[in-house]
């Protein structure tokens, strides 16, 4: 007995001259785009885009588990910051509420919603600035700023290194490490802290901006047909559902899609995404027109 307790003295003693390692350091945020992925059994596509202007439904992030972000920025349920299926990462988008008008600048720095029939998941912190409502998705547009995203992606490593827009005669909201928020003070930008901030391309305003409200009725659109004949093709499987071809702009060439609807409510809009995906044809989006 006496040998047992000098032999578990001897190796708590020993035990207390073991140097632990510090933890390592969290990594720093960094450009991200990643491959294609599955999402609720549907495929999704993530790349750099130049342009991004669409509009859809946004959710509320309310199941954030990771302390960190998809491309290593700290989740903050108070920053600024939203959930893209798709975009490059970060990116600095502007988001309107088509319900209210409302609409002000955010960073996108992580996948998401879960729900691929949604295209942006905000912050409860953006989602009480725009007005959105207590549940349920809201009616919105996002548009990709494309030289702010391009200058803070050059920061990390990424991107066209291209000088960040003259930031003169506007305001500005210090928020932070990325991914945080202050508590929502404004201050003017002297001409010396103009210079600093042309160096944080990240930064964001924290303003909301008012304008006219514009919801309009939900469709479901399967997009990016090269010609007319492939779009009508598609349609033909659809039986039952009240679609049609049109014409939409691709960038440098006219292309075709199938538009489905109008919908007056949410429900009917995801049935109805929910039928083009069991009829066999992949990437229906929900559009507000």
């Amino acid at each position: 007995m006496t040998l047992n307790r000098v032999l578990l003295g001897l190796i708590v003693a020993l035990s207390g001259c073991v140097h632990r390692q510090p933890p390592l350091p969290p990594e720093p945020p960094k450009f991200v785009v990643g491959d294609g992925y599955q999402s609720q059994g549907e495929w999704l596509y993530p790349r750099a885009f130049a342009n991004y202007d669409v509009t859809g439904l946004a959710t509320v992030i309310t199941d954030h588990t990771s302390p960190t972000t998809a491309n290593n920025e700290i989740y903050d349920p108070d920053a600024l910051a939203a959930d893209s299926p798709v975009l490059q990462l970060p990116a600095i988008v502007t988001v309107t509420n088509l319900q209210n008008g409302e609409s002000m600048d955010v960073r996108v720095n992580e996948r998401g919603p879960d729900d691929p029939g949604r295209v942006l998941a905000v912050t409860p912190k953006v989602a009480s600035l725009l007005g959105f409502p207590s549940s349920g998705p809201v009616e919105v547009e996002v548009v990709l700023n494309s030289q702010q995203t391009a200058a803070l992606d050059a920061t990390l490593g990424e991107g066209p290194h291209m000088t960040a827009a003259p930031m003169a005669g506007i305001t500005a909201q210090s928020l932070g490490p990325p991914g945080a928020a202050s508590g929502g003070v404004t201050q003017n930008l002297t001409p010396q802290d103009q210079a600093v901030a042309a160096t944080d391309p990240g930064q964001l305003s924290g303003r909301v901006s008012a304008g006219n409200p514009e919801p309009g009725p939900l469709f479901v659109q399967i997009p990016g047909f090269g010609r007319a004949y492939d779009a009508h093709r598609v349609m033909n499987q659809l039986g039952g559902l009240p679609a049609r071809t049109v014409p939409v702009f691709g960038g440098d060439r006219t292309l075709y899609a199938v538009r489905i609807g109008p919908y007056e409510n949410v429900s009917d809009a995801d049935a109805a995404r929910q039928q083009v995906l069991q009829d066999g044809v992949a990437g229906p989006e929900i559009i507000v027109r």
